[in-house]
C-alpha cells in the first residue's frame, strides 16, 4: 500500500510540476489572503486546541488515518496525533463541534479544502518527506510551542533548504511538494493547525485536476468515517 501510494503521488507530482513553478514558501496575502482571519483569531483556536489536549488519548495518531504514513507517524516512538476538522472538503462535525470558533472560520472560507490540529511528542522529529501533489497548499499556524531549550528554538519547520522557528501566532504558507522535516525539540507536546488551501492561479486544466481529487479523496473520508473516534 505505501508503494502505491508513493508511486501515485510521485506520477501526480510529475503533473503539476511541469505547470506550476513557485517558490517553497509562499506569499499568504497573494496566495492565501484568509490567513488573516485565522491570525486574528488565534488566541480563541489555542484555546480549543489545549482543551482536546487535555484529552490527547482520544485523538487518533497519524497512522490510524491513513496507514500508509505509519512510517512518519511512528518514527522514533514518539506520538504525532492528528484531530481532524475537515479532511479534502469532508467536514466531520461532531469534531467541529467541539471547535466553535473554529469551525465558523472553516464555514467562512470553502478554500480550505482539510483542517486538522497537529499535535507532536516531546522530542519528536518528523524526517523528511514530501507531500502528494501541488493543487493544494499547506498553511501552518502554530498555537502551542513549548519554550526554547537552552537558548535554541524548541520546534523547527524545514521546507526545501529553509528552515523556519515556529512562533505562535505566526503562520507560514508553503509548499508541501517540496521536502519537509519538523522537529519538536522540547520537554511538552507541540501542536500547530494545518490547512490545505486550494492553489491559485492554476490553469483550467489543473483545476478541473484538483477539484477531481480533492472530491475523490473527501468522499473515501465521507465513507470510512476517518478521523472520527
Amino acid at each position: 500500500m505505501a508503494n502505491f501510494y508513493e508511486a501515485t503521488s510521485g506520477a501526480l507530482r510529475g503533473v503539476y510540476d511541469r505547470r506550476v513553478r513557485t517558490p517553497p514558501v509562499l506569499d499568504r496575502d497573494r496566495y492565501f489572503p484568509g490567513h488573516a482571519d485565522f491570525e486574528r483569531d488565534w488566541r480563541a483556536i489555542q484555546a480549543e486546541c489545549n482543551a482536546l489536549m487535555g484529552g490527547m488519548a482520544a485523538i487518533p495518531e497519524f497512522h490510524e488515518l491513513m496507514a500508509e504514513q505509519a512510517d512518519l507517524s511512528r518514527h522514533g516512538g514518539r506520538f504525532w496525533r492528528l484531530y481532524v476538522l475537515r479532511a479534502y472538503g469532508a467536514d466531520h462535525r461532531r469534531n467541529q463541534a467541539r471547535c466553535p470558533a473554529l469551525s465558523r472560520l472553516l464555514h467562512a472560507h470553502p478554500e480550505v479544502k482539510s483542517a486538522a490540529f497537529s499535535i507532536l511528542e516531546a522530542g519528536k522529529h518528523i524526517p523528511a518527506h514530501r507531500g502528494p501533489f501541488r493543487g493544494i497548499l499547506r498553511y501552518h499556524l502554530p498555537l502551542v510551542i513549548p519554550p526554547d531549550v537552552e537558548g535554541r528554538p524548541s520546534n523547527r519547520l524545514r521546507v526545501d533548504a529553509g528552515v523556519h522557528v515556529l512562533r505562535e501566532g505566526q503562520g507560514l504558507l508553503w509548499d508541501d511538494t517540496y521536502e519537509h522535516e519538523a522537529w519538536n525539540d522540547s520537554r511538552a507536546p507541540r501542536a500547530v493547525l494545518l490547512l490545505d488551501v486550494f492553489r491559485p492561479e492554476l490553469p483550467w486544466a489543473l483545476r478541473g485536476l484538483t477539484h477531481a481529487v480533492v472530491a475523490a479523496i473527501g468522499l473515501t473520508w465521507r465513507v470510512t468515517g476517518r478521523g472520527q473516534r
